[in-house]
């Protein structure tokens, strides 16, 4: 189906509400509730289109899984060698993280397999993960590096593993083939990722220590079932930040977002261009720590987005271009060549949206220059990206005249309710369909 957003300018948006579970940690929590022995109870997840491919890869082998109803899932564990072999491709639909996570959990298997996707995952490099797990000794045929991933399951071994550009996935998809290798498996990280993987192993009863910038564990160990809840999706929560930032009058509290310090370069950076946003109510939930966000109009300054934060950022950058627009000096963002292959190359993408509404946007191979304009109004295409529709739904609020925006179905991969908790926070949103 093609989805298409129309929002009209104007409005502010108001009120309380929380946002959906976290994607990463709800990835996670199933594969980890899936190897673990024992039940896994799991609230608070988020059932967008990527964590239900997760799902149906492991009902596909052999786990039984009960759920999701309302955030809700519950997994009969198989234990670390209780997978099997799947009869048909493993379809990971959108999910770059589903994919090269769950590479390295078959990687060690006895059976071979086979993973897939949809057009836009078919595109995306899996070569920084098929690196390391082939030294480990993995057997994987990809043709260019890309989707399909025809896995033949081997005996690993360990590795200390350096990665050369900080990814928490490619962290995660040797982590977790580590549990299957001989001996220990360190990765080293050249900057901090999100660390939801190492958390939560360690809360399954799988010991990881952390040593400077490395993690590391030692095979042959075991998982247990667990009880957990999923936090709020800070990467979620940016687009509503986003919102009541620039549009004057809005106030909006957002409660049980995670506030894990490697997820926080989003407020750390609107902060810096002068955002009003306080923390309250800070907990932790499942180790995870998690606070009630209020966020209230400001009027923005550029900058240059300091190098240590874009790893702790790297997925909310659409937000920060929109932004960059409405602040009232320039912004630079460099070092952030991974944006171009993400779901779609969002430093082209924001900037060709971005100068479609009035903006001036220079582009550069590992960034982009902003220089803020009034946004006016147009069509912008998101080229399937579901946080890029996020982030120019929400360029509407001060827009000066309505913005269609195309190809919005993918929305519903991390954010299925986004169009109906934006109207009710009131943003004049109309989703269309064809």
């Amino acid at each position: 189906m093609t989805i298409r957003y129309l929002v009209r300018p104007g409005s502010a948006l108001k009120g309380r509400f929380p946002v959906p579970g976290d994607k990463s940690i709800s990835h996670r929590s199933v594969i980890l509730g899936a190897l673990a022995e024992g039940v896994t109870e799991i609230s608070g997840l988020l059932e967008g289109d990527d964590v239900l491919a997760t799902i149906a890869a492991f009902r596909a082998m052999g786990v039984v899984i009960a759920g999701p109803d309302h955030g809700h899932l519950r997994i009969e564990g198989v234990g670390l060698r209780g997978l099997k072999a799947p009869q048909t491709p493993l379809d990971c639909g959108n999910s770059g993280t589903a994919m090269r996570l769950m590479a390295g959990v078959l990687a060690g298997q006895t059976f071979a397999s086979t993973l897939v996707g949809d057009a836009s995952l078919h595109k995306r490099p899996m070569g920084r993960v098929l690196q390391p797990l082939t030294a480990m000794g993995a057997e994987i045929h990809a043709q260019d590096g890309k989707a399909p991933l025809q896995i033949q399951g081997k005996p690993l071994t360990g590795i200390h593993y350096d990665m050369p550009v900080a990814s928490a996935q490619v962290k995660s998809a040797v982590l977790l083939a580590g549990l299957y290798a001989q001996g220990e498996t360190c990765v080293t990280e050249p900057a901090p990722t999100r660390d939801h993987s190492e958390r939560m192993l360690n809360g399954f009863g799988y010991m990881v220590s952390r040593q400077g910038s490395s993690a590391c564990l030692q095979g042959g160990g075991r998982l247990s079932g667990q009880s957990m809840q999923v936090p709020g999706d800070i990467s979620s929560a940016a687009f509503f930040l986003l919102g009541a930032t620039i549009a004057p009058g809005s106030d909006l509290l957002l409660e049980g977002v995670g506030i894990n310090p490697t997820r926080t370069g989003i407020i750390e950076i609107l902060t810096r261009m002068g955002a009003r946003i306080d923390l309250t109510a800070l907990r932790e939930i499942g180790g995870e720590p998690v606070a009630d966000i209020r966020v209230r109009y400001a009027p923005l300054q550029g900058i240059d987005v300091p190098p240590h934060l874009v790893p702790l950022a790297i997925d909310e950058f659409p937000a920060f271009f929109v932004a960059a627009a409405c602040a009232k000096t320039p912004s630079t963002l460099t070092g952030a060549e991974e944006l171009r292959v993400k779901e779609s190359d969002r430093i082209t993408v924001m900037a060709e949206g971005l100068r479609a509404l009035g903006v001036g946007v220079e582009e550069r191979p590992d960034g982009a220059v902003i220089t803020p304009a009034p946004i006016k109004g147009g069509q912008v295409d998101s080229h399937g990206d579901h946080r890029i529709a996020m982030a120019f739904a929400m360029a509407g609020l001060v827009a000066s005249g309505s913005i269609e925006i195309l190809d919005c179905a993918n929305v519903a991969t991390s954010f299925p309710s986004f169009p109906a908790l934006a109207q009710a926070a009131g943003l004049s949103l109309e989703q269309l369909s064809a």
